[in-house]
């Protein structure tokens, strides 16, 4: 397994409540899903292949363990499951600090597939040399 990696860190804000004053649970699928691609495009650059257009294809499995509020500063952390031909799974824990308290909120894995810019057909993530 690789280190983790901090690929986003946010302040919730009061914009993004739902009814019961909760940060809106799609809201933190945005962030898990950018943080995902920050995280995979670091991977790829890391292993050294050319920096790619991604596409989420699967979010897999997000349980909500803990809601999140308004004024929390999340984190999302990343790090690499697996990396095929054309396609990467990350996994991303998300974080939630709250005063003194750090709770875990979700966690979720990602699978991305680099595609070409023009007609988004697959790529091949890492270059062949």
């Amino acid at each position: 397994m690789t280190e983790s990696y901090v690929a986003i860190r946010v302040v919730m804000m009061p914009r993004d409540t739902n009814p019961l004053g909760s940060i809106f649970g799609g809201v933190i699928l945005s962030h898990i899903d950018s943080a995902g691609a920050v995280g995979a495009r670091r991977e790829i650059a890391r292993l050294g292949g050319p920096l790619p257009f991604l596409v989420t294809v699967a979010i897999n499995r997000v349980e909500f363990k803990e809601p999140v509020m308004v004024g929390d500063v999340v984190t999302f952390k990343t790090h690499l499951v697996k990396i095929g031909r054309t396609s990467i799974t990350m996994h991303v824990a998300v974080e939630s600090e709250r005063g003194a308290d750090t709770l875990q909120v979700t966690e979720a894995e990602i699978v991305y597939v680099g595609v070409s810019e023009t007609d988004r057909t697959p790529l091949p993530l890492l270059s062949k040399g």
